[in-house]
């Protein structure tokens, strides 16, 4: 039986139990995180929390709406044994009918037919690291390895921990500029991801430094079980110049490599960073965005005027 479970019926406890067993779980499936992206999640549970879905809910306009936080790409359906397309299916249809609108990624092992509602298929790119690196860096491109190549005759060092407020503070000088969504509580929220994670020893920081010991580039990965996530980086024009983000990805590799982690690229649907993910050797997986929409017409416009405008 699967419920419906409110914010502060939700067994913590239990739920992170289940996330931590689950052969398709996700660091950012735990509660801890998603108390951090979205207060107030609420959650389908089945039976005592043998499989679990998270829902991230708002509200706009009278209309209750379910849609996907910054800072987690995948989510869905999160189970301790095998999954099949009716078993997601089931849970899909148990999402309460209060929610008129629900634009939410699953994880590239919930398969679902259209039946559920509209599926967009997204792209991620993940490399196996079970091979010794030598095996690894022979699938490197051409240009990727021309680019190392850039990055150690820039005599850049790679240097691990650096501080989470750097790495903020590098990407908001730079990127973050042109990036008008971004707003404070996105920032502050992401600070706390990360302090968060090193705390709890989930997550870790790598930064890049030119030879006259100024960071250039950085980037924090989350770990869980055998997966390495890639989920954020920052680097600033010297770093575009010298090959440094491919110098310190190469250096997670070579540091996980050989082991039974995957390095998790999470993403990508633009098709200049999955060419640079391919670039490593990575291989292409896909995950389904689910898109039901349950509005009158007018509704609809609206919603689809305040998407293109909201943070």
């Amino acid at each position: 039986m699967i419920r419906y479970l409110k914010n502060h019926q939700i067994d913590a406890e239990k739920w992170d139990d289940c996330i931590r067993q689950s052969f398709n779980g996700n660091p950012c499936a735990f509660s801890w995180y998603l108390d951090l992206v979205h207060p107030d999640w609420e959650a389908l549970v089945e039976n005592d929390y043998d499989r679990v879905m998270p829902l991230t809910a708002g509200r706009k306009f009278g209309v209750s709406y379910l849609f996907q936080p910054f800072f987690t790409q995948q989510l869905g359906v999160f189970s301790r044994s095998k999954l099949n397309p009716g078993i997601v299916e089931e849970f899909i249809r148990s999402i309460p009918g209060h929610f008129r609108l629900v634009e939410i990624n699953l994880n590239s092992f919930n398969k679902c037919k259209t039946g559920c509602g509209t599926i967009v298929r997204n792209k991620n790119y993940v490399l196996d690291l079970i091979n010794a690196y030598p095996k690894i860096y022979k699938k490197y491109t051409t240009n990727t390895k021309r680019n190392l190549k850039k990055g150690v005759a820039s005599k850049l060092s790679v240097v691990k921990s650096i501080k989470p407020d750097e790495l903020v503070r590098l990407f908001r000088n730079n990127r973050g500029k042109t990036l008008k969504k971004w707003k404070d509580p996105h920032y502050n929220t992401l600070q706390r991801i990360m302090y968060t994670a090193i705390h709890k020893g989930k997550g870790v920081l790598y930064g890049v430094y030119s030879e006259r010991n100024e960071l250039v580039a950085g980037a924090f990965f989350l770990k869980h079980s055998n997966r390495i996530v890639f989920l954020f980086s920052g680097a600033d024009e010297t770093a575009k110049k010298t090959g440094a983000m491919p110098l310190l990805i190469d250096h997670v590799i070579r540091e996980y490599a050989p082991s039974k982690n995957v390095f998790d690229f999470e993403g990508s649907n633009d098709p200049q960073l999955a060419r640079f993910y391919r670039g490593f050797g990575a291989k292409k997986i896909s995950y389904p965005g689910l898109q039901i929409n349950r509005l009158p017409l007018v509704l609809k416009q609206i919603f689809l005027v305040y998407k293109r405008f909201r943070p």
